[in-house]
């Protein structure tokens, strides 16, 4: 009997909710007969959307929340006085063990003091970082931490690096994964405080395979699997890299109906070209996970469509498949101790 995996979507969350977020949780079950999905959110709304598909009634199932935590709320207040918000319902799924994993492209203040305070981060874990992945030239890479930890320390920074290098190798199939630490320069004397306390360390990290450090400009050509930060100037990277990469699809698009002749080469090379900017799409890479928890919590962007809902749900059935959370605590925990 093949296993299940049961993920709580926040049915409420993000710009497009509930519209894209219910179309990418039946598109995911109906691509995998793996998956069961519980919607969290106003039972009578997801259900007169969810009337519009078809799909296997048994992988899919209305959990009733009538609260909404919206995105200017104060996280801490919110995830305490909103006991049944749609975040809050979807995450004690998880803590009490119903569902495997959570996805949310609601408030991400939320999200990240939800998935900390009430799934609660396996035990000798100092702090959970958001790691999503992100395009390169040969493929993708983890940016490790972008948005949940501003003020880290040089032992919050190693212990990212060991779990980014497990989950490149585990989820992404990538043979020990090369860690590099955002710097200013390739100079191991380079770097700001934190960057040069955490560089020894990483070095002498036998757990890793450590390349040292690694420039803003190098991070598009996938010099490193693994990229650690503090996420302060990760959370710069990766909302610079989404910039740029709207920009450019959008000038690449303009410049090529400037002319006649640019309409005609534009038919020629549209279906490599489709291709090439689909691989720079961050969408299909699904959301960040936030690594380091009791369980699975995902989030994904504020503006997601269908398709990274879809993606972000998948990407949990490869996180339970390789026991994520069992690999950490063996190599990042057990060795530290």
């Amino acid at each position: 009997m093949e296993e299940i995996t049961k993920v709580a979507v926040d049915a409420m969350g993000g710009d497009n909710a509930p519209v894209e977020i219910i179309k990418g949780a039946v598109e995911a079950i109906n691509e995998n007969s793996k998956i069961k999905v519980y919607l969290t959110g106003k039972r009578d709304v997801i259900e007169k959307e969810l009337a519009q598909y078809t799909c296997n009634q048994s992988q899919i199932e209305v959990v009733n929340a009538t609260e909404v935590i919206e995105m200017a709320e104060p996280p801490v207040m919110a995830i305490r006085k909103k006991k049944d918000s749609s975040i809050v319902v979807a995450l004690n799924l998880v803590k009490q063990g119903t569902c495997d994993a959570f996805v949310s492209a609601g408030s991400s203040g939320a999200v990240l003091v939800g998935g900390q305070l009430i799934v609660g981060r396996i035990r000798g874990i100092e702090r959970a970082p958001l790691a999503p992945l992100i395009p390169t030239e040969t493929g993708c890479s983890l940016l490790i931490d972008c948005g949940a930890n501003v003020d880290a320390r040089s032992s919050h920074l190693v212990q990212f690096a060991k779990m980014g290098s497990v989950y490149m190798e585990s989820v992404m199939g990538i043979k020990n994964p090369k860690v590099a630490i955002v710097n200013i320069g390739a100079e191991e004397e380079k770097g700001n405080a934190l960057v040069k306390e955490t560089f020894p360390l990483l070095k002498n990290c036998p757990e890793i395979n450590f390349i040292g450090s690694i420039e803003a400009r190098d991070i598009p050509t996938g010099y490193a699997d693994v990229i650690v930060c503090e996420a302060f100037a990760g959370n710069i990277i990766l909302k610079l890299y989404e910039g740029v990469g709207a920009t450019l699809i959008k000038k690449v698009k303009a410049g090529m109906m400037t002319s006649l002749r640019s309409k005609i080469g534009a038919l020629l090379v549209k279906p490599a070209l489709k291709q090439t900017l689909k691989a720079f799409n961050l969408e299909e890479y699904g959301g960040a996970p936030l690594l380091g928890l009791n369980g699975l919590v995902v989030k994904t962007h504020g503006s997601s469509k269908a398709i990274e809902i879809k993606n972000s749900i998948l990407q949990c059935v490869t996180f339970k498949e390789q026991g994520i959370n069992k690999k950490i605590r063996e190599k990042v925990i057990l060795k530290d101790e």
